[in-house]
């Protein structure tokens, strides 16, 4: 299991793949959020305050879940960094 990460504007994205899922966390001023998708990547994107909490919310896109981890985190979702391995998360 590797992991790929990117930092901007104070936030730290990690993306990586378990058995299961693809998980993409981010990090920020002490808060976390997290977005998970099965491994297959075509399932609904499930929206986490961290990568093995519970879920909070599903959505079809990307978009959408990114907007809710950038709340979770009090940030704008245009501030979040994707690693490039993520860029395909969603349906």
């Amino acid at each position: 299991m590797s992991t790929t990460e990117a930092t901007a504007n104070g936030i730290t994205a990690r993306y990586r793949e378990t058995e299961t899922e693809r998980v993409l966390t981010f990090e920020s001023g002490g808060k976390t959020a997290a977005i998970a998708q099965n491994i297959e990547g075509y399932a609904m994107l499930k929206v986490r305050p961290s990568a093995d909490g519970d879920e909070l919310e599903r959505y079809y896109g990307f978009d959408m879940a990114l907007d809710h981890a950038a709340e979770l985190l009090g940030v704008s979702p245009h501030d979040l960094p994707v690693p490039d391995d993520a860029d395909d998360m969603g349906m």
